[in-house]
């Protein structure tokens, strides 16, 4: 897959990767921090229909809100560092269904003259719908340490991020939706599913900010990045807490992708809660 010549420049990430070295010395130090995290989704997934009757009809599925309907999740991130450079590695996929709230919002169709024209499917005709999702979030960065103090650290890093996503959705109208010439662009029932899978190039800033002697702290990681995607932005912000055995962490996500008018994803975007543990070896 290709990669845009051109990389978009700074906004905030994840949990981050980096762990601070009491000791200022080169020896290696790792982490590994297992996590949860519950987005709500929102956007619109472009549907490309199989051409005929009225041309090429794409179909919207509009924003919903998946947190409650989780089937599957796994979601790890793991750093090494040593001396001023790192490497960090975070690991997401997540699979999820919704029944009714993900209705069809519309449908566009092409007729002589005019050209393509757009066909809102209102609520009363979306008796029931149900969009399932699965998805798989790679990414890989190398930093390089700007800033230390005894409780904060600055990165700045280059990385590139993998994106996988299946979709499907089923529908039940009340009745077909129509061109204006009777052409029938969507039937009252049916099914349709697509995927996407993106790389593309990402450069930010991690760390965190230590509170004084305290054993708290604020972590947060920020990056924007292009390629096969027009635009993505990866954005996190948290409080840990550092016990005997490791770090207690709860943070803030939001991951949006967009890959415009033409692709399935349009402005689409993951926000939500998340909470998890880390050590450092």
């Amino acid at each position: 897959m290709s990669f845009k010549s051109s990389v978009l420049a700074i906004l905030i990430a994840w949990l981050p990767a980096a762990v601070l070295a009491e000791d200022g010395t080169n020896e290696w130090q790792f982490t590994v921090t297992p996590y949860l995290w519950l987005p709500t989704i929102e956007g619109t997934l472009n549907y490309e229909l199989p051409p005929g009757g009225g041309g090429n009809p794409s179909v919207g599925v509009g924003p919903t809100d998946w947190l409650d309907l989780l089937n599957f999740a796994a979601l790890v991130n793991g750093s090494a560092r040593k001396g001023k450079y790192s490497i960090s590695s975070d690991l997401v996929y997540l699979s999820m269904s919704r029944n009714g709230d993900g209705r069809v919002v519309s449908v566009e169709g092409t007729i002589p003259g005019p050209g393509p024209i757009e066909i809102p499917v209102g609520v009363e005709l979306a008796l029931d719908s149900r969009t399932d999702l699965d998805g798989l979030q790679w990414s890989v960065d190398l930093g390089y340490e700007l800033l230390r103090t005894d409780r904060s650290l600055l990165d700045v890093f280059v990385g590139a991020r993998y994106f996988d996503l299946d979709v499907s959705t089923r529908w039940s109208l009340s009745a077909s939706i129509t061109l204006p010439d009777g052409t029938v662009v969507l039937p009252a029932d049916g099914t349709v599913s697509n995927g996407t899978a993106l790389w593309d190039a990402i450069i930010g800033v991690r760390g965190q900010i230590g509170l004084g002697e305290s054993r708290w702290s604020f972590p947060y990681r920020l990056d924007l990045g292009t390629g096969d995607s027009e635009s993505t932005l990866n954005v996190a912000v948290g409080l840990s807490r550092q016990f005997g055995w490791g770090e207690l962490l709860i943070a803030y996500r939001h991951l949006e992708y967009d890959e415009g008018p033409d692709g399935l994803l349009e402005g689409f975007s993951f926000s939500g809660p998340a909470v998890g543990a880390r050590w450092t070896f």
